[in-house]
């Protein structure tokens, strides 16, 4: 009979009970190891990318883009998320420092004027803090909101187009149950046309005025608000001037 002598690995394996992995099995295990490397390796180029894309720091678009497996695109979504989930946690913070911007367009035809505030004047004069003042103006005077909030909106108008809708409803012979979804569907796109803050943001459609500034608020680390916007149009009877009503639920740090 022929011995053979064990190996170091093959001795220490039996000592802990464990059988060695041989073929397919062992093949697999490292299969997952490689793919497990790759799903985390993000380079310092694609960081980069992404950095200068969102503005966000370098540490977030790190997580975010292992989070989203090294996609770009994906990486966006999730810093989006990330800003918003910001935002609300600071929605309470009282924003009583700021800036007003303003935007001209059309040779003159288009005026706006809008006041953001923050909670520092450090932040207020920011770039990015000045870039989004720029933003705003420009989105209002393009989609002349007629509303910041949807809360702001008056139980008057708001009365007035739920009968409008519910009319038009009503005429096609639908059932109430019916009537009363359709209504509901078309005050929230009501809400979309009116309310500066639930618009699609003009320059970038896929998120609203809202995640624009939630994004701010996820890299400047304060609340950021809409206080108010006036805007002029040459030739217009009257002007758009939107006040939003005080948060009752704001307090300092």
């Amino acid at each position: 009979m022929q011995l053979r002598c064990l190996s170091q690995t093959e001795i220490t394996e039996k000592q802990s009970g464990k059988r060695p992995l041989t073929g397919a099995a062992s093949s697999k295990g490292t299969e997952d190891n490689v793919m497990s490397t790759e799903t985390t390796n993000i380079s310092a180029a694609q960081v980069k990318e992404l950095r200068e894309r969102s503005g966000a720091p370098m540490m977030d678009c790190k997580h975010a883009l292992t989070e989203a497996k090294g996609d770009l695109e994906n990486a966006m979504v999730v810093l989006r998320k990330k800003g918003v989930a910001t935002a609300a946690k600071k929605a309470a913070r009282v924003t009583s420092e700021g800036a007003v911007g303003h935007y001209i367009h059309a040779g003159g035809k288009i005026g706006v004027l809008v006041e953001i505030n923050c909670e520092s004047d450090f932040v207020a004069r920011t770039d990015d803090f000045k870039d989004l003042l720029k933003d705003v103006a420009m989105h209002i005077a393009a989609a002349d909101p007629k509303f910041v909030r949807r809360e702001d909106v008056t139980p008057e108008d708001f009365e007035k187009e739920k009968d409008i809708y519910r009319a038009q409803a009503a005429a096609t012979g639908k059932p109430a149950p019916v009537v009363e979804k359709i209504v509901e569907g078309k005050m929230g796109k009501f809400y979309e046309e009116v309310c500066l803050l639930d618009q699609p943001f003009v320059k970038e459609p896929g998120i609203t005025v809202s995640q624009l500034i939630a994004s701010k608020v996820g890299k400047l680390g304060e609340n950021i608000s809409v206080k108010r916007f006036a805007r002029f149009k040459v030739g217009d009877v009257g002007e758009t001037i939107a006040i939003s009503k005080p948060q009752q639920d704001q307090k300092p740090e």
